[in-house]
């Protein structure tokens, strides 16, 4: 099982960093980064759920630009909300 998790999580980072939008590959791939070993099963669940919104969705939210309503509240929309790119 744990090697099914480590390949999970290995879809999960190479899907953060392939996006589409150059931007939005660096701060979701460093915010998946970042996190992706903190995360239980359930959270990679999310996770995956969050991957699947599109890049301006995310980018809006990430930058006040949409309510908060717009995306489901999650531990990860917090993180992400939260989240410095540096």
């Amino acid at each position: 099982m744990n090697s099914e998790i480590e390949k999970y999580k290995k879809k999960l980072l190479y899907r953060s960093q392939y996006r589409g939008t150059k931007e939005m590959d660096k701060l979701i791939g460093n915010f998946v980064k970042k996190y992706i070993n903190v995360f239980d099963k359930n959270e990679l669940v999310e996770l995956e759920k969050f991957l699947n919104i599109d890049d301006d969705t995310l980018y809006k939210f990430y930058n006040n630009q949409i309510s908060h309503s717009a995306i489901e509240q999650s531990k990860i929309t917090i993180l992400f909300k939260n989240y410095i790119y540096k």
